[in-house]
């Protein structure tokens, strides 16, 4: 049950589509009980996906289903295993809890750090009902149409040392190399962008898929799923206030849309 004043955990907007939109990186808020023992650092949520619902309103006036967590990233990483296994085995990764920041500023007060009981208690409390969701609107889908497409929408900004080396591809597609979708669709997609002449694309090179795609893209099963990591130099302002660019945004967006149609009619003839 939900206490008063309390948040819900996520929100979902049910659409008529087979084609699931996931954002797990979406959220902003730290619950205060939870704030009171981090740093400075911590509610400037420097490495939110941000805006990325207004990015694709279009996929809601498609008819997409949406699913977005309230909470932000520093609260629980709902793109993480429950157990907290690495999904990039020897390189630099944050954590399911995560200590810093993408830049490697510290989160938590001295002494403060979490301990497993209270991973325990947000794994229950945040991440779980975010996965069920995701899980009954997948089979929910799955159901109607025979198959859907689960789209895992992430953004980061264009330079960060700590993952990659200079810039990186402004669209960078994954599908677990290959596993968690129809064959061949996060190349094609890499390819359609490669086309239109204003944009940079690689497929499964640094981001190959979160938790998420791979643990849920399941192609022979009927669910396809795949991540597109957007550089978020493509529409927004990378430095505080991350504010939202208009005159960028509209011109990705028509990619964008492009791009997931072309997906989604990928999944149907597969």
């Amino acid at each position: 049950m939900t206490a008063l004043n309390t948040p819900p955990v996520f929100s979902l907007h049910q659409g008529s589509l087979p084609f699931l939109i996931s954002i797990p990186h979406l959220g902003t808020q730290i619950p205060a009980d939870i704030a009171a023992t981090m740093t400075p650092a911590a509610q400037r949520t420097d490495d939110c996906d941000w805006h990325l619902d207004r990015l694709y309103a279009f996929a809601k006036r498609m008819g997409a289903s949406i699913l977005a967590p309230t909470y932000a990233r520093y609260v629980i990483d709902l793109n993480r295993a429950p157990d907290g296994a690495n999904l990039y085995p020897g390189q630099d990764t944050t954590g399911l809890l995560p200590v810093d920041t993408f830049d490697k500023e510290p989160l938590y007060l001295d002494g403060h750090l979490p301990d497993e009981a209270e991973v325990a208690r947000r794994r229950d409390a945040y991440w779980q009902p975010y996965h069920d969701a995701l899980t009954g609107e997948l089979a929910a889908l799955k159901s109607k149409h025979g198959k859907v497409l689960l789209w895992e929408a992430h953004s980061i900004r264009s330079h960060v040392p700590r993952f990659f080396e200079g810039r990186l591809p402004d669209f960078n597609f994954g599908t677990s190399n290959g596993a968690s979708a129809v064959a061949g669709v996060a190349e094609e997609l890499a390819a359609m962008v490669e086309r239109h002449g204003g944009y940079t694309a690689v497929a499964n090179g640094r981001f190959k898929g979160g938790y998420i795609t791979r643990q849920y893209g399941q192609p022979a099963q009927g669910v396809h799923a795949m991540q597109l990591e957007l550089s978020q130099i493509t529409y927004m302002e990378e430095r505080m206030p991350y504010a939202y660019d208009e005159t960028l945004a509209a011109k990705v967006e028509p990619l964008l849309e492009a791009l997931v149609t072309m997906a989604l009619e990928r999944v149907k003839a597969a």
